[in-house]
């Protein structure tokens, strides 16, 4: 006989419970582990497809560690190089920026910046800001990421992790499932298989569409001759996931820079601000659609607080877990919203032999 629903709640209340405390105590260590079991869940597609061509498991994932480290190479070396040192002289022009932004206001709207204004005030503020915190903040920042620690868990523990889970990966799958409870195995199946088709369309659908357009416009932008083209295109595709918020972004910050270095040069301008135009136009009519479709399932709105609230709670390992958390909350709720719309909570006793809407 089957455990009754309230010890079922209870224990499953426990499993919970359990979960986001090794994540509050052990977010830290978890984070290669984390990092390794997302990167084998977004290429295991590429390893079955290479194995119903013909290859083992062991040579798929061989072939496919091979075509990475290819790639790490190639970012290391040509890349990262200058995507640091793009970072860093960003950061420090950031004070000059700022004076010929006043210098421009003066020139053009001189009772904006009134000694005793509440904007002349601001503006005295935020420079002060930027010239004394700007470099510091991004020097800590790089610090820590090459601190001998976290290169270590990144680049050697995040790579074996990556490819151990992902040549056992479908042996894992089948040992989960044989540990399901036999009353609800089927029903958990599918919402499983409804949680996998949402992240599946996300998480490697918008991957690819961030990836693309963020290499277009950092490849766009570095031809036209923006500066600072290689971190606008950078900080436009890593924000692509949220609808129009990456445009905006990347757009504002291209545009603002361009005014700068081109003023005067209404052609580079408006070839700048054309870029951002066309990589919306591609989003929107070929990108998204192709290959993130169009039920998702994940509102923008929702996955923002999903990523706000795990990363208050657990840091950046919460905002890792956070998408996939949120799906299969997306797909619970639904599941939820659906019992009870067959049940008698709400069709009420006079409509309980009527279909709901």
């Amino acid at each position: 006989m089957a455990l009754p629903v309230r010890d079922q709640l209870r224990y499953w209340g426990i499993a919970l419970a359990a979960f986001a405390l090794v994540l509050w105590f052990l977010g830290d260590v978890l984070l290669p582990f984390v990092l390794g079991g997302a990167i084998a869940y977004s290429i295991d597609p590429i390893a079955d497809r290479l194995e119903r061509m013909g290859l083992s498991r062991l040579a798929a994932t061989g072939v496919i560690s091979i075509g990475a480290v290819v790639i790490f190479v190639v970012l290391i070396v040509l890349v990262v190089p200058m995507l640091v040192g793009q970072m860093i002289d960003l950061v420090q022009i950031l004070p000059q920026l700022f004076q010929n932004l006043r210098d421009f206001i003066n020139t053009h709207f001189p009772t904006l910046l009134d000694s005793g204004s509440q904007a002349h005030q601001t503006l005295a503020s935020l420079g002060e800001t930027l010239k004394s915190r700007a470099l510091e903040v991004v020097q800590t920042l790089l610090g820590s990421a090459k601190s001998a620690l976290s290169m270590v868990m990144l680049l050697v523990i995040v790579p074996v992790v990556s490819v151990y889970l992902l040549l056992d990966w479908d042996r894992m799958i089948a040992e989960v499932d044989s540990l399901l409870p036999r009353d609800h195995a089927p029903v958990i199946r599918r919402l499983a298989r409804e949680i996998d088709a949402t992240l599946s369309s996300f998480v490697r659908g918008m991957g690819t569409v961030c990836l693309i357009l963020g290499t277009y416009y950092a490849i766009a932008l570095m031809l036209v001759g923006l500066q600072f083209g290689l971190v606008v295109g950078a900080i436009a595709g890593l924000i692509t996931f949220i609808p129009y918020l990456g445009a905006i972004i990347g757009g504002a910050l291209a545009i603002g820079l361009a005014l700068f270095q081109f003023w005067g040069d209404w052609m580079s301008i408006g070839l700048v601000a054309g870029i951002f135009v066309l990589g919306q136009v591609a989003e929107g009519n070929f990108l998204t659609p192709k290959l993130v479709g169009g039920s998702v399932g994940l509102h923008p709105v929702w996955l923002l607080l999903a990523l706000s609230v795990f990363g208050t709670l657990f840091g950046f390992v919460g905002m890792l877990v956070a998408v996939p958390v949120s799906a299969a909350l997306g797909v619970l709720a639904r599941f939820a919203v659906q019992q009870y719309r067959h049940s008698l909570l709400y069709r009420g006793l006079t409509h309980q032999d009527q279909d709901p809407e």
